[in-house]
């Protein structure tokens, strides 16, 4: 296999968070999810081929995370699991557990097009929505505040999709486990998911 094509996969990390850390509440919380969450990125550069403790971590002024020697980067955290990815392009991810969510949450998320897409599992489908729109507001580095301007353009089985934004169609890729999706952008880069 030759450089170029090493270059083209990606090591999504998610890790498990201990019972302990589960425990915690507030800020302490946040901050040990946080710094879980960069370990995570740190085995994924690693796999990579970079050097984890030369990473450069630094956001700009609306929190954006902003590339480090031609590497983009994205971290998620929530309380039982955290994930971390490096790319050689534009990279989101974004993971939920898959749990029960008010109805009004469904007409915020996507529109009666984007609902007609999804044939079964409306639960699963919400959080595969959630989680691929995010993981693209990441990528493109916009935030939340364009989730509406994200569309579900074309589901491609149980583990692929494509969502439109800014007049671009990002390839998202799915991982289930233990109760939660996570979801990447994947365009163009072969996943390795590391549990």
């Amino acid at each position: 296999m030759n450089t170029t094509s090493l270059l083209r996969i990606v090591y999504p990390v998610i890790l498990a968070v201990s019972p302990e850390n589960r425990r915690l509440r507030g800020r302490e919380k946040v901050v040990c999810l946080s710094r879980f969450a960069r370990r995570a990125l740190a085995l994924s550069a690693e796999k990579l081929g970079l050097f984890p403790d030369r990473l450069l971590l630094l956001k700009d002024e609306s929190g954006v995370p902003q590339p480090f020697n031609g590497y983009y980067w994205s971290v998620t955290h929530k309380s039982t699991y955290v994930a971390g990815v490096v790319a050689p392009e534009r990279v989101g991810i974004d993971l939920e557990e898959i749990r029960a969510v008010s109805p009004l949450l469904f007409k915020k998320l996507a529109d009666r097009q984007e609902w007609a897409l999804a044939a079964l599992e409306p639960l699963t489908h919400f959080f595969r929505y959630w989680t691929s729109k995010e993981a693209v507001l990441k990528a493109a580095g916009t935030g939340i505040k364009d989730l509406s301007r994200c569309r579900i353009e074309r589901i491609l089985g149980h583990k692929r999709l494509i969502v439109d934004y800014l007049d671009r169609r990002w390839h998202i890729e799915h991982r289930y486990f233990d109760g939660h999706i996570a979801s990447i952008v994947s365009d163009g880069f072969t996943i390795r998911w590391i549990l």
